[in-house]
């Protein structure tokens, strides 16, 4: 996914863009093109509100929508019925346009990691934590009465988001210290169902969960493929299940393998997360940690789906 990075009085801001070829861009050379565009961008509409808004004829407008769209600058959104048929509604396919005219020097110095940022964008703003991360506690707790080990695996999570903050303080808490009110926050969950109280709680919501009446197996709804390997592990970006606009970002394993096998795929393939199963609310991919040099440690992983 192309990106445009607008730097200004030290500032930056990062944006979808859709490179184009010259000639493409000629969709946009007239006047009424770019009033068109304008509407769009203020909500998706379909010709006719646009003629309207515009006080031009509807084939007029239908003309430019198709070049537009042809171009990739615009895309039908969905059909809508309307009286006397389907209007079709079309949506700005991306804010930024950007028209490549030849194969230029890169910028060595580049200070931005677009995607990783994009993926991070609702628990990180303005440089701080917009949220909080959850790990099982070391102690006894809970209706299994298990003791989380899972905490350190957590350092290198811990690291990678640390490189988007400007200003670290105090951003967890143990599950059993988790208060209603934190529910309703931006949440990163670290750990299984067993050791951490918070996943049993969400389990049932999860598109890939646990089977806690069968040996915590995990289960795909996608698929419905069945992992019972330890070393397997799940990560799951989605809406939070108990405020619908905020996020969760569950790294999570049956055992303590398949919890660091996640954050292993999370740390070591974030650019891949967006390959696999999709759905409405976010991503969902299940990992399989491996010890490539055989000394013990999983050190890798292999996307299961």
């Amino acid at each position: 996914m192309p990106y445009i990075v607008d730097e200004n009085s030290g500032e930056q801001s990062i944006h979808k863009t859709l490179i184009m070829k010259p000639t493409t861009f000629n969709a946009m050379n007239s006047e009424l093109s770019v009033k068109i565009l304008n509407e769009l961008g203020k909500k998706p509409q379909c010709a006719m509100d646009i003629a309207r808004k515009l006080k031009e004829h509807e084939q007029k407008i239908y003309y430019h929508l198709r070049r537009l769209e042809k171009s990739g600058i615009i895309k039908l959104m969905k059909r809508e019925e309307r009286v006397g048929g389907l209007a079709k509604i079309y949506e700005v396919s991306h804010p930024y346009v950007s028209v490549k005219l030849f194969d230029g020097e890169p910028v060595a110095d580049v200070k931005t990691r677009p995607k990783e940022i994009e993926f991070f964008r609702s628990f990180v703003e303005n440089g701080k934590l917009n949220g909080l991360i959850v790990v099982g506690s070391p102690d006894h707790h809970g209706k299994y009465g298990a003791q989380a080990s899972d905490g350190s695996v957590a350092i290198d999570l811990a690291l990678l988001i640390g490189s988007f903050l400007h200003n670290v303080s105090p951003n967890y808490k143990l599950d059993t210290e988790v208060k209603d009110s934190d529910l309703k926050k931006n949440l990163i969950i670290v750990g299984g169902p067993k050791a951490n109280i918070l996943i049993d709680k969400m389990n049932t919501s999860l598109p890939i969960y646990f089977d806690t009446k069968n040996e915590f197996n995990i289960v795909s709804s996608f698929t419905k493929s069945v992992y019972s390997e330890d070393n397997v592990g799940i990560i799951v970006k989605m809406k939070n299940p108990f405020a619908k606009d905020k996020e969760i970002l569950v790294l999570s394993g049956k055992r303590f393998r398949g919890t660091k096998s996640a954050i292993l795929g999370l740390v070591k393939y974030l650019k891949r997360l967006d390959d696999g199963n999709k759905f409405d609310e976010g991503i969902a991919r299940v990992v399989h940690g491996i010890d490539r040099d055989a000394d013990g440690i999983i050190d890798d992983v292999e996307f299961l789906e």
